[in-house]
This record gives C-alpha cells, sequence and structure tokens, in this order.
C-alpha cells in the first residue's frame, strides 16, 4: 500500500490501530515530495523540520493511550495567502516574498489544535488572481496528470498537492473558482463553502465580498471531516455567520432518493469540450438512476455574471492592495521621494495580472465611470443571486460542470487574458452568490485528463451538497484514480 495515495479517513483509521505511526506516514510524503516536487512544483515553503516534530509529538499522545481527532498526525498543507505565524506567507508576490506573518489564520488555529501536521506552503497564482497557477511570481505549478499542462488556479498549488501525493488534504481559497476549478483539473474534491461559513481572519484579501476558504481532499469523507474542523463563527471576522455547524459526516450516506437536482441550461455554453459535456450528463444520468429527480431551469442572468464579477473583484482588489506601498511591511524599492518610491514599489514588485486588475478597479470605481460600471455590477449580481434563490425554492442541487473544459497546456491561453476569463463561467455565480459548491470527480477526456462535476447548494447547506456528492462517488470509481506521474 502506498500511503501517499490514501485518503485521510484511510491514514486515520491506520493510526488508531497502530498500523502506522505519524512519523512513518510524515517520511512517506515527504519522500514522495523529494520525487516529484521537481516535476509538479505545488510548494513555495516546505516545513520540513516542524512537521517532522509534529509527527513525533502525536506518536508520543498515542503511546499513552490517547485518543486522536481525525486529522491528528496526519500531513497537509495550506495555500501561501493564509497566514501562518513563524513562516512565510507570498501570496506568490514578490512583493511579499520575505513576509513572515506574526500570527495565524483562524483556520490555521483550528487545525494546530486538531494537531494535523502542516508541511508547507502551496503555490498560486499571485495574490489568488488567476486560473492557472501560472500567474505566480516564482513558478508555474504543473499538473500532475500531464506536467504539460496547467493545474487550475488560483489554489493550484493545493490542488496539485493532494493529486500528486505530496499532501492528503490540502486548504485552498475560493473567490471566482479557485477551489473547484483546480480540483476539476486535478481529479480531487474541492469545496467552497457558503460566504461566511468559514473564518476568513488571517486569509490575504483579494476579494473580500467574495473570498472563502474550503477543503481539498482526495475523496468527499475527507472533504465533509475537514469541513467539520474549520467551519464556524468567529468574533475575528465580521462577516463569518454565527449559525450552529453541523456534523457533515452525518451527510455522507448513499440516498439521493426524494432530492430534485435542476440543470441549469446557461451552464452549458458554447464551446464546452463535447467530452466534458459528455461526462457531465452521464453523470447527471447515474444521478437520476440512483433515485434523484431531475429538471431543467434557466439562470438568465449566468450570462452577466462573468463582467459583473470582472469588474466587483477587480475593484475590491483595488481597494485592498492598496497597502502595499513600500512603507509599513513588504518590499520597498528606491524613488527620490515618497511617491516616487511607492509607483517604483507597485511596478517593481506587482506582477502583470495583478497590475491588469488594479487598473481595471480602480477605472471601475473612478468618478464618471463609478455609476456605469461598479454600480451597474452590484446590481447585476442582485439579479444573478435572485436567480438562485427562485430556483432553490423548487429545487434542492444544481448540476453543471466545474469548468467548460479539461486543463489546458501550459502556455496556451496566458496571453490571451479574456479567455482565461472566461473558464470561470461555471464558477464566478456562486462566489457573486455566496452560495456552496463542492466539485467531486467524474470522468476523464479523451486525453485522460480529469473532469469535474460542480454541485451548487443552498445557503448554509453544504449537508445536502455533501449528501448528494458522497452518493454518486460511491457508485463510481473516479476518485480512486491516481496521477501516474510518469509512472512515478
Amino acid at each position: 500500500m502506498k500511503l501517499f495515495e490514501q485518503p485521510s479517513h484511510v491514514l486515520h483509521d491506520m493510526l488508531v490501530n497502530n498500523e502506522i505511526t505519524s512519523l512513518e506516514l510524515t517520511e512517506a510524503i515527504l519522500s514522495r515530495i523529494d520525487e516529484v516536487e521537481g516535476d509538479v512544483k505545488a510548494y513555495l515553503t516546505l516545513t520540513r523540520d516542524e512537521a517532522i516534530a509534529q509527527a513525533k509529538a502525536v506518536d508520543e499522545k498515542i503511546a499513552r493511550g490517547e485518543k486522536i481527532s481525525f486529522l491528528e498526525g496526519i500531513p497537509g498543507a495550506i495555500k501561501d495567502n493564509i497566514c501562518t505565524k513563524g513562516v512565510k506567507t507570498t501570496c506568490a508576490s514578490k512583493i511579499l516574498q520575505n513576509f513572515v506573518p506574526p500570527y495565524s489564520a483562524t483556520v490555521v488555529n483550528k487545525l494546530n489544535a486538531e494537531n494535523a501536521v502542516i508541511l508547507g506552503k502551496t503555490n498560486l497564482d499571485e495574490f489568488a488572481m488567476g486560473g492557472s497557477t501560472e500567474n505566480s511570481a516564482y513558478f508555474p505549478t504543473r499538473n500532475p496528470w500531464n506536467t504539460e499542462c496547467v493545474p487550475g488556479g488560483s489554489s493550484g498549488g493545493s490542488a496539485a498537492a493532494v493529486a500528486a501525493g505530496t499532501a492528503v488534504w490540502a486548504i485552498g481559497s475560493d473567490t471566482g473558482g479557485s477551489i473547484r476549478q483546480p480540483a476539476s483539473f486535478c481529479g480531487v474534491v474541492g469545496m467552497k463553502p457558503t460566504y461566511g461559513r468559514v473564518s476568513r481572519y488571517g486569509l490575504v484579501a483579494y476579494a473580500s465580498s467574495l473570498d472563502q476558504i474550503g477543503p481539498i481532499t482526495k475523496d468527499v469523507t475527507d472533504c465533509a471531516h475537514i469541513l467539520n474542523i474549520i467551519a464556524g463563527h468567529d468574533d475575528m471576522d465580521s462577516t463569518c455567520v454565527n449559525e450552529a455547524v453541523p456534523d457533515y459526516t452525518k451527510a455522507l450516506v448513499e440516498d439521493v432518493k426524494g432530492l430534485k437536482l435542476a440543470i441549469p441550461k446557461e451552464y452549458f455554453v458554447d464551446g464546452m469540450d463535447p467530452d466534458v459535456e459528455k461526462a457531465i450528463r452521464d453523470s447527471i444520468k447515474k444521478l437520476e438512476e440512483l433515485g434523484a429527480e431531475v429538471v431543467e431551469i434557466s439562470l438568465p442572468n449566468t450570462a452577466h455574471a462573468i463582467s459583473t464579477y470582472y469588474l466587483i473583484a477587480p475593484a475590491e482588489a483595488a481597494t485592498n492592495l492598496e497597502r502595499y506601498d513600500g512603507v509599513s511591511y513588504g518590499e520597498r524599492a528606491d524613488g527620490v521621494d515618497i511617491v516616487d518610491m511607492m509607483t517604483n514599489t507597485r511596478s517593481q514588485y506587482f506582477g502583470e495580472e495583478v497590475k491588469r486588475r488594479i487598473m481595471i478597479g480602480n477605472y471601475a470605481l473612478s468618478a464618471g465611470y463609478y455609476d456605469a460600471y461598479y454600480l451597474k455590477a452590484l446590481k447585476v449580481r442582485r439579479l444573478v443571486k435572485e436567480d438562485y434563490d427562485k430556483a432553490f425554492e423548487k429545487v434542492d442541487v444544481i448540476v453543471c460542470p466545474t469548468a467548460p473544459s479539461p486543463a489546458y497546456k501550459i502556455g496556451e491561453k496566458i496571453d490571451n487574458p479574456l479567455e482565461m476569463y472566461l473558464q470561470d463561467v461555471c464558477t464566478v455565480p456562486l462566489n457573486l452568490a455566496g452560495l456552496p459548491g463542492i466539485s467531486v470527480p467524474c470522468g476523464f477526456s479523451s486525453k485522460g485528463m480529469p473532469i469535474g462535476m460542480q454541485l451548487i447548494g443552498k445557503p448554509l447547506d453544504e449537508a445536502t451538497l455533501i449528501r448528494t456528492a458522497y452518493t454518486y462517488e460511491q457508485s463510481q470509481d473516479f476518485h480512486k484514480s491516481r496521477a501516474a506521474l510518469g509512472g512515478k
């Protein structure tokens, strides 16, 4: 048995039954990193010594006969836009290349309280702005299924690490699909919880009304367990929902009878890869065979979601990134005066995509254009949400593709920002509406690349998504497939 291929719940049982030690497991994952990280490049920072020390502490606890929690002693990774006290948090940007936070994000504190083994920080598109991890200021991450292809983004490093077996689980963030799309591209499970279900305290802000932290895992069971750990109210985040968190593992039942699933016709867009459409329609048919009722619906304002998102998100980004001016923290360039220094700092240390979004955002917020662009986008955002509200009066779950294509070649779309933005067509509407969504593996393209099915749920109804995803997953073997990484 290859330990790096196993999900957390299997490894947890092995730890409890003394079949392995946490040190053996952690060393096995670190060996896997040594073996394939040069091909995948999922990590920006590795914390080997800390991981080994944590594993030894868990083994001592087990030796004393004490019970361990679900993630205790199991190695995982954190996206590098989530603050980790004493460990660099760069956001894959040169402007934060030496930044070490003095505190940890709430999510990291919750994982530390579980005694999870944290291996390091994963690569991303700079400040989470992108859908391929090619916008990292350091290097692109590669897809473990085909290292000539992108892993998706912006949580590409997290998804690639889980798919490559260089992390058992990972944490990502999702502003417009940044957990779900890379999960789809890498053949793993990724969930974006309801906005406010998981604390954003310590997440470096991209677009504050859209960002959400969530898990990336090998299967739905692990997703439910990790959501149990990271969800919940936090006084440090004013947007965090103060609602009781259910036990999501109780939703791990094979039963979709009585559930009404909807297929939104707008999500099957022109130009969608035929392999993707076939995989999704086959998956819908399987859910119908398993007892779900399937209906077709219309979400008419979906057509405006991309343009709405790419006004709101850059506007919020332009505001959030004002703090990187070379004064308080981060890198600083030389200048003849403070204005020159700030200009040089931002010009020198921000990447092209970040600059592009700052400029779009500032334009949309500028005098004379605020009403025409930003205010209008906010009104359309409400229409997008109302489409979902009307749909969920009649149905329980919406089913659609996660992305309109499988993973594409590195460099194929990077010079065409508009084509890159259109890759988000199936994912950004959820963020505009604040809804939960999950991507589960549902097939492979003719070239052997993974395809993901997206399930969209009602606000705070992650449990129904987990139930639906688990029922589908258990009827198939897609989640058991592992990337060969050239036979490694």
